[in-house]
């Protein structure tokens, strides 16, 4: 699929923000496309089943059409990396980037002092969690944030993987 332009002229790369949120969205449904293929064997709910196979199937158009955009990101040179340990704390990043947003939006949903107190500290923790797993993943190579190229070198390959299962 060839998508058009509506400015004057067509770019020639992707601006670095766009660049990253595709990142995002490629690494997360990359992770949760591999979720859903590994718990499908365990699904004996045939109406269950039919939508994880309909939510497999979109996931990976989905990533189709995305990584259809790599090639318009800046680019460098790349490298490899271990996937079952990258998978892993990749789904644990994520995991714990969900758990900060929750935490921050039921605060401000929270009328009673006592659980914003309650979930302000569970907040901290969170954030305190991210910031281990990401070090985690920073310093063995998984999430080389610092380094656009090898990110979206990772998360083509991330991708690749997901589909290919």
């Amino acid at each position: 699929m060839h998508y058009q332009y509506s400015g004057k002229q067509s770019p020639r790369t992707l601006a670095w923000h766009e660049t990253l949120e595709l990142h995002e969205l490629v690494a997360f449904s990359s992770i949760g496309l591999m979720k859903l293929k590994k718990g499908l064997k365990k699904i004996e709910c045939p109406t269950l089943k039919a939508i994880y196979h309909q939510t497999i199937k979109e996931l990976e158009a989905n990533l189709k059409e995305l990584l259809q955009f790599y090639p318009l990101a800046p680019r460098e040179d790349e490298e490899e990396r271990n996937f079952d340990k990258a998978f892993y704390a990749g789904d644990l990043l994520a995991f714990s980037k969900t758990a900060v947003r929750n935490y921050a939006v039921a605060i401000t949903e929270t009328a009673t002092p006592e659980l914003r107190v309650v979930l302000a500290k569970q907040l901290q923790m969170a954030i305190m969690s991210h910031a281990r797993i990401f070090n985690y993943m920073y310093e063995r190579g998984f999430y080389p944030s610092y380094n656009l190229q090898q990110l979206l070198k990772n998360d083509v390959n991330l991708a690749n993987r997901a589909i290919s299962m």
